[in-house]
């Protein structure tokens, strides 16, 4: 409602237009889980994770940042939004992502359709502020305030779009860490915001992101941590897709000591974004608005530091990669809880939107609210599996780095183990069910590969079980990837494999999707 309208409200409707609940998104940039990217937040554990619920098998649909971040905004996987990887040409804040999906994010229907005055602060899409698709002048439906970073992470010497305004930041701590100037306008925002209307507020963080720049009063701390040697540290991936098979093993000294300082220089810059939550909770508390908040706290993706031999990077499709944390407090959460339910990053606009009380059904998402999980409903039927998606990034030239290698590499290091390629380029079903904890991928290359884990028996994803898992479980699987790549919506939410509800006909397997079944089955079944 405009400002007007709401000063004519009579006190009970204000007060019930205030009593709507305030939702606090904390997305940080490539924070794992899996290997201990939680640990350095210490008062984020207190402040939210023990005060509410820790989803502890939480994913995202596609392990890289504009992927990922699209399927929060749309609560769409990737093949329904579009956007495939960080390029402009891969629908990274492009022209087309503006056009068709950016006026029907959560944040323009919570704006437009629900009342809530809403804030924008940090990191969009890696694109964003590209010149060929409108610049920082180019402010996206919904947002009532928008502090947006233009293009990727760094922690000095950005431009930031102030409301569709250019500002040039320096490399000055006290005025120009990212990670601080992000936590200032929060509290800026809270402290001059209105109170007739409820609010949403994203919060989107560097860290942990390179460059791993950390404050400078950080930068001792940890001197004695490096990544972990787990049993996928350091091993040839040998039965995994060729792009994993290539890293050479062991790993150089020198790659090794470079992926310990990333680690622990990540560990550093998320002291800052520690110390931006108890900020922003202390002044929600100030305020009197702590109790009726929900506050959000996760990444975009996880990470990896030396697993199957890759030094550092994302987007591949275990578990490292794919898992990030979800912790929320907020009305009607009870503290200190841990919830096992497979949840994704596409369930967060639902979620929500539920919360604001905007009807579901009226909207095109594949995920599912949260909501019944935060309030700790009984008997709440729930999904057993979720789609992984990824389009590899590769160029028609050689990488300077490791011209033997050919083309179609990048993300290539000085000793030539190469991070991705045009044909990294895969779908999973992740299944999590009373019976099974199973991973099924097939990548789009000439050899159709595709890996197998039980992650029961093996949780490090260490033995691909693709050519000795039974070959009905095959079939289903194969089956069940086709169907979730072309679902939308609700047959997104359709019953899994080990499901009591799950149908299987395998004449179907060669009607829908013949040539791409058959050509897997002549391969591998």
């Amino acid at each position: 409602l405009p400002l007007a309208a709401l000063l004519l409200l009579s006190p009970a409707r204000a007060a019930r237009q205030a009593r709507r609940p305030n939702v606090v998104l904390i997305l940080t940039d490539d924070q794992d889980v899996c290997l201990g990217g939680m640990t350095p937040l210490k008062k984020t554990n207190a402040l939210i994770a023990q005060m509410g619920i820790t989803f502890v098998n939480a994913y995202v649909p596609s392990a890289l940042c504009c992927p990922s971040r699209a399927s929060i905004l749309t609560g769409k996987y990737p093949h329904n939004h579009h956007v495939v990887n960080n390029t402009l040409e891969g629908n990274c804040s492009s022209k087309l992502w503006q056009k068709i999906q950016e006026p029907y994010t959560f944040p323009a229907l919570l704006k437009a359709m629900c009342g809530y005055q809403t804030f924008f602060a940090g990191k969009y899409l890696n694109e964003y502020g590209a010149e060929d698709a409108g610049g920082v002048g180019h402010v996206p439906p919904g947002w009532s305030f928008w502090y947006a970073l233009e293009k990727n992470s760094k922690y000095y010497n950005y431009t930031l779009s102030v409301n569709g305004k250019a500002r040039r930041h320096g490399e000055n701590y006290s005025v120009d860490y990212l990670t601080d100037v992000l936590a200032n306008m929060s509290l800026d925002f809270l402290e001059y915001k209105s109170n007739f209307e409820p609010f949403f507020m994203m919060i989107a963080t560097p860290a942990p992101h390179s460059p791993w720049t950390p404050a400078p009063q950080y930068t001792k701390s940890f001197q004695n941590v490096s990544a972990p040697r787990n049993s996928n540290f350091n091993i040839h991936g040998k039965n995994k897709h060729w792009l994993i098979r290539q890293a050479k093993t062991p790993m150089t000294n020198s790659s090794i000591q470079f992926l310990d300082d990333a680690y622990r220089k990540r560990w550093q810059t998320l002291l800052s974004v520690d110390d931006l939550i108890e900020k922003l909770v202390k002044k929600l508390e100030v305020n009197g608005e702590l109790d009726n908040t929900y506050i959000f706290y996760t990444s975009d993706n996880g990470f990896h530091t030396g697993q199957f031999s890759l030094p550092i990077d994302k987007r591949q499709l275990y578990e490292f990669d794919i898992k990030v944390p979800l912790l929320v407090r907020g009305p009607g959460i009870k503290p200190n809880q841990t919830n096992k339910m497979l949840v994704a990053n596409i369930d967060l606009g639902p979620t929500i939107l539920d919360i604001a009380g905007y009807d579901l059904n009226k909207t095109q998402m594949d995920g599912m609210s949260l909501l019944p999980l935060l309030r700790g409903e009984k008997n709440v039927t729930w999904r057993s599996d979720f789609l992984v998606e990824y389009q590899g990034e590769g160029y028609n030239g050689s990488d300077p780095t490791c011209p033997g290698l050919g083309p179609g590499v990048t993300h290539c290091f000085p000793d030539c183990v190469c991070e991705d390629s045009y044909n990294n380029t895969y779908a999973c079903v992740r299944t999590l069910s009373a019976s099974w904890d199973l991973q099924y991928c097939e990548f789009d290359d000439r050899e159709v590969f595709v890996e197998v884990y039980n992650l029961t028996a093996d949780p490090h994803q260490i033995n691909n079980i693709a050519k000795t898992i039974d070959q009905e479980i095959l079939e289903k699987m194969n089956y069940r990837l086709m169907m979730l790549q072309s679902c939308s919506g609700a047959t997104c939410r359709t019953p899994g494999v080990f499901d009591p509800g799950y149908r299987f006909d395998p004449r179907l397997m060669f009607s829908n999707h013949g040539l791409r079944a058959r050509r897997f089955s002549a391969q591998f079944l």
